[in-house]
């Protein structure tokens, strides 16, 4: 819509005007008689509808350098300040002063190791505002929704950069390609505001990985209303953003190979965990997802009755604050499925109760290591046979206690690798 202004002879004109079906809203509309009202209707800002824009917040130049694509560099064209479309023949890096905005258009085509290429900056920090399309499909970019056939689209491309917002940035995609994302915003110190969603219900192998690592300033996380998971599709996301202070919900009920694994490791802000509704479990699925978050103070809910490898394996390793932990209803135990588990949860007061009767390798392995206020175990085990099963899973817990046991269980040892030396054993 193009803004333009409108003159009206009185305010009788201006609601005669406005009141019929068939007009054009003015973005401002002056009334001539009757004290000279002026009415403010201005254009409504959407960032799908917008050129992909860097907008600088100091002096100095912003740059794209273009990844190569068999014999062929990408380029993009650009327009300051809505100026003149320029398209240079060499990687093009514009001065700019604080306030200026710069417009970049192309139809780059993605490196599998490097993405389309990436934006540098020199003495200015910048935020990223309008629509990520524009970079794919040139002037075609509105109502783009799909990245098939573009795997690697977006790596890499704000990597270490002095970027302060993407909160106006449209990342439209509903269709996705193998690590679209990855890596994206990767390490990116100044970065307080992410888009507010990701908006694909699908997701693909690797998509998100990575994407936020590193963003030690960022605070609040994008919807991600994803229910249909791939592997690895949110390794290391947030892994690193040490301000991050709520997680977004995470709804999906069947998860894949790693598809959560560090997801929020060492966010040290992070207070409570999101809700983990699924019970049809992966191999790798949780794997360190909150592991290093020493501000959380509640595991979430787990329901799931069968397990896969690796599953759990250091969810919440080193939660210093984690004062209570979550039921463990399975039964039937997977390979590490709870390796390391709680490992290091200084705060812990109490374990979950294990009814599983057989363990398998490394299942317990260095579950409770550390956790020093531990001073009772119910473990309903009858055949630990299995290798390393309970390796050191119970080392640096409470001096005394009480070892709650099969009455049918009869091999059991002593030591950080059976009952601890000093507690009291109980059949149950």
């Amino acid at each position: 819509m193009a803004n333009y202004l409108k003159l009206f002879e009185d305010e009788n004109a201006y609601s005669a005007f406005t009141g019929t079906s068939a007009y054009v809203t003015p973005n401002v509309s002056v009334c001539s008689g009757g004290g000279g009202s002026i009415f403010y209707n201005p254009y409504e800002y959407n960032p799908a509808n917008e050129y992909f824009t860097t907008v600088a917040k100091s002096n100095g130049t912003i740059r794209f350098n273009g990844s190569a694509s068999g014999t062929v560099t990408n380029k993009l064209s650009y327009s300051l300040n809505g100026g003149s479309w320029s398209t240079p023949s060499q990687t093009p890096s514009v001065s700019v002063s604080a306030g200026d905005k710069v417009l970049w258009k192309g139809e780059c085509i993605p490196n599998s190791s490097a993405g389309i290429g990436n934006f540098r900056q020199t003495k200015t920090d910048f935020d990223i505002e309008g629509n990520v399309m524009s970079l794919l499909y040139g002037d075609g970019f509105k109502g783009k929704t799909s990245l098939v056939g573009n795997n690697n689209a977006f790596r890499d491309l704000f990597y270490d950069s002095f970027l302060n917002s993407a909160e106006n940035l449209s990342l439209p995609a509903t269709t996705l390609a193998q690590s679209c994302y990855v890596r994206m915003f990767y390490e990116c110190p100044l970065l307080t505001t992410a888009p507010s969603v990701l908006p694909a219900t699908a997701l693909t192998q690797s998509c998100y990985s990575n994407m936020f690592k590193g963003c030690t300033s960022l605070t609040k996380a994008p919807a991600l209303p994803a229910t249909t998971l791939a592997q690895t599709c949110y390794q290391n996301m947030f892994n690193g953003c040490t301000s991050l202070t709520t997680a977004p919900e995470l709804p999906a009920e069947t998860l894949a190979d790693y598809c959560y694994a560090t997801m929020f490791e060492s966010c040290i802000k992070l207070a409570t965990a999101p809700e983990l509704p699924a019970e049809a479990l992966a191999p790798g699925c949780y794997s360190g997802m909150f592991s290093g978050c020493t501000s959380l103070t509640t595991a979430p809910v787990l329901p799931a009755k069968t397990l896969a490898r690796a599953c759990y394996e250091s969810m919440f390793d080193s939660c210093t604050s984690l004062a209570t932990a979550t039921e463990l209803p399975a039964t039937t135990l997977a390979n590490s499925c709870y390796s390391k588990m709680f490992s290091g949860c200084t705060s812990l007061t109490s374990a979950p109760e294990l009814p599983a009767t057989t363990l398998t390798q490394y299942c317990y392995y260095y579950m409770f290591f550390g956790c020093g206020k531990i001073n009772s175990i119910t473990c309903l085990a009858t055949d630990i046979s299995a290798s390393n099963c309970t390796t050191c899973w119970l080392y640096g817990v409470a001096s005394t206690g009480t070892f709650k046991k099969a009455a049918s269980m009869t091999s059991w040892t002593s030591g950080a690798n059976g009952i601890p030396d000093g507690w009291t054993t109980i059949d149950k």
